[in-house]
C-alpha cells in the first residue's frame, strides 16, 4: 500500500516530468476513480493547461494547475503514478492518463479505493486536507509528544490515524515501533518521554531513507525485510518474530525487543 515514502515518489516523478509542459489531453479510461468531476469535465477544466510545482501531505498528492485550480491524488492502497516519454499500450489497471508532447503521465490502480478530485481554488484545497492531522516528515517531537498524550487508543492505532499524524500506514508504522522498542499494543497513556523521543527519532530516521528509495525498503537489517518470512527472525536479536491484528491490521513485531 503506498505510504509517504511511495506518494513522495509519486511526486518527484510529475514533478521531474510533467510540471510545465501543455496537457494536450487527458484520457479517462475508467470513471470509477474520478470523485467529484466527470471525465468531460475534468478533460475541458485540465486540456491546454499546465501542472505546477506538486506538493504532498500526507498520502495525498496535491498538484496546481496553471490558473488556479488543482488535482489531488490519493493511492489508496493500489495506486501508482508513472510517466512514459512516448506513448505506451495501455495497462489493465489503468485509470486515467494525462497527455503531454513528449510523453504521457499514467494514473494507476487496481482497487480504485480513492482516486482523483479537481479542486476548484485553495479553498477547496483546505477543505480536502482539514480532516488530517501533520505531515509525519514535518512532525517535532514536542508535536509527537502532544498528539500522542492521553489518547486512550493502542500507540499503532494511533500512529495509523491520518486524523494524528498523515503519512504513516502499516509497514511504517511497525518498523518505527519495532525501532523504537516499543509494543505496537501499549496504550498511548503508557508512553513515557523516552518512548517519545526514541519514536519521533526513529520516525524521522526510517522516513528519510524510506523517502530516499521511494518506498520502505525490504532490507534484511529492516523488520520490513523480514515479516514476510514464513519464520522469520527479528534483525536485531534473532527472536522469532510474532504476528497478529492491531487494530485490524496484520502486525509484526519482535517479543524480546518489544515485549508488552
Amino acid at each position: 500500500m503506498p505510504e509517504l515514502p511511495d506518494v513522495e515518489g509519486f511526486r518527484r516523478v510529475l514533478a521531474d516530468h510533467a510540471v510545465g509542459r501543455r496537457i494536450r489531453r487527458v484520457d479517462v479510461i475508467d470513471e470509477g476513480v474520478l470523485r467529484n468531476v466527470s471525465s468531460d469535465g475534468l478533460q475541458r477544466r485540465l486540456r491546454g493547461r499546465r501542472f505546477r510545482q506538486p506538493w504532498r501531505h500526507g498520502k495525498r498528492l496535491i498538484v496546481p494547475v496553471t490558473g488556479g485550480s488543482a488535482v489531488l491524488l490519493h493511492f489508496g492502497m493500489t495506486g501508482s503514478l508513472s510517466w512514459a516519454d512516448s506513448v505506451q499500450a495501455r495497462h489493465q489497471h489503468d485509470r486515467v492518463v494525462f497527455e503531454f508532447t513528449g510523453g504521457e503521465l499514467c494514473y494507476r490502480d487496481m482497487r480504485k479505493l480513492h482516486g482523483l478530485w479537481f479542486m476548484r481554488d485553495d479553498r477547496e484545497v483546505e477543505g480536502m486536507l482539514a480532516d488530517l492531522g501533520p505531515d509525519a516528515a514535518d512532525v517535532s517531537r514536542d508535536q509527537l509528544r502532544d498528539l500522542l498524550t492521553g489518547l486512550r487508543r493502542q500507540v499503532k492505532v494511533a500512529l495509523m490515524d491520518q486524523a494524528v499524524i498523515a503519512g504513516l500506514g502499516n509497514l511504517l508504522a511497525d518498523e518505527i515501533l519495532w525501532r523504537a522498542y516499543v509494543n505496537p499494543r501499549r496504550p498511548c497513556t503508557g508512553l513515557q518521554a523516552d518512548d517519545v523521543a526514541r519514536l519521533h527519532a526513529r520516525m524521522r530516521t526510517v522516513l528519510r531513507h524510506s523517502i530516499e528509495v521511494g518506498r520502505v525498503p525490504p532490507r534484511k537489517t529492516w523488520l520490513t525485510g523480514r515479516r514476510d518470512e514464513k519464520s522469520g527472525s527479528c534483525p536485531r536479536c534473532g527472536t522469532t518474530l510474532s504476528h497478529g491484528r492491531v487494530g485490524g491490521r496484520g502486525t509484526v513485531w519482535c517479543p524480546s525487543c518489544q515485549p508488552s
